[in-house]
């Protein structure tokens, strides 16, 4: 199972845009589990495979990728967040666990 985890500033309409991925999730067959939090929920550490910042806070990625420097971290572009585009936002994680594993199996490699 791969751990989608996303912030946003109270995490309130980030839980609209989670359950609307854990539906496309499920209906592709994909082994997801996917949750929000608040940024201030941030310092409680994560067991997560990527981690992706509502646009409201793309201020705080930096600090994202500091608290979690081996966990892949982007923003969620502002249009995708705003029309809450389930489909895109999973593409997004997609992309960036599978560069994570790329990038770990060519260090393996070396």
């Amino acid at each position: 199972m791969k751990k989608i985890t996303l912030f946003c500033g109270a995490g309130m309409s980030t839980s609209i845009l989670v359950k609307r991925m854990r539906n496309v999730a499920a209906k592709e067959g994909k082994d997801y589990d996917i949750n929000a939090f608040a940024m201030q929920d941030l310092e409680k550490g994560f067991d997560s495979d990527v981690i992706l910042i509502g646009p409201q806070i793309r201020y705080a990625i930096d600090a994202v990728r500091k608290r979690f420097p081996d966990i892949p971290v982007d923003s969620i572009p502002m249009r995708m967040y705003g029309i809450q585009d389930a489909p895109s936002v999973i593409a997004i994680a997609e992309k960036l666990m599978e560069e994570a594993e790329e990038k770990k199996n060519e260090g393996e490699q070396n």
